[in-house]
């Protein structure tokens, strides 16, 4: 059975989100979006933090921070250090996903006209 969350939403107390971050509340030179997308660069070691391993296997495929903390049920504020933690390792690689989109071709104003004439007629 799983028990019951506390206030906020989180299975864990401030206690143990101390020491998930080991005290740190800051993210560092890091600055993660709730959108930007984390891959995952290497596999998990034995040895490495719980979280941290969780992290590797919840992003072997590009996923969302938001995602990755609704997953791991922890805040984002804390997600986001143990990121900070995996991409100074260079265990993961973030981007913000309108990366990608700043480099596409833009659509052609002719056909944006066709369309907003086609939905205006709808």
């Amino acid at each position: 059975m799983t028990p019951p969350l506390r206030p906020g939403g989180f299975e864990d107390g401030p206690d143990r989100l101390y020491t998930v971050t080991r005290g740190r509340s800051q993210v560092g030179s890091h600055a993660f979006d709730v959108v930007s997308l984390i891959v995952t660069e290497r596999a998990p070691t034995p040895g490495m933090q719980s979280e941290h391993a969780r992290i590797l296997r919840l992003c072997e495929r590009p996923t969302a921070v938001a995602e990755v903390a609704a997953e791991l049920r922890l805040p984002i504020s804390v997600v986001k250090i143990l990121l900070g933690d995996l991409l100074e390792a260079g265990q993961i690689t973030a981007r913000h996903p309108r990366f990608g989109l700043a480099q596409a071709k833009s659509p052609d104003l002719d056909t944006l006209k066709q369309v907003l004439h086609g939905l205006q007629r709808l």
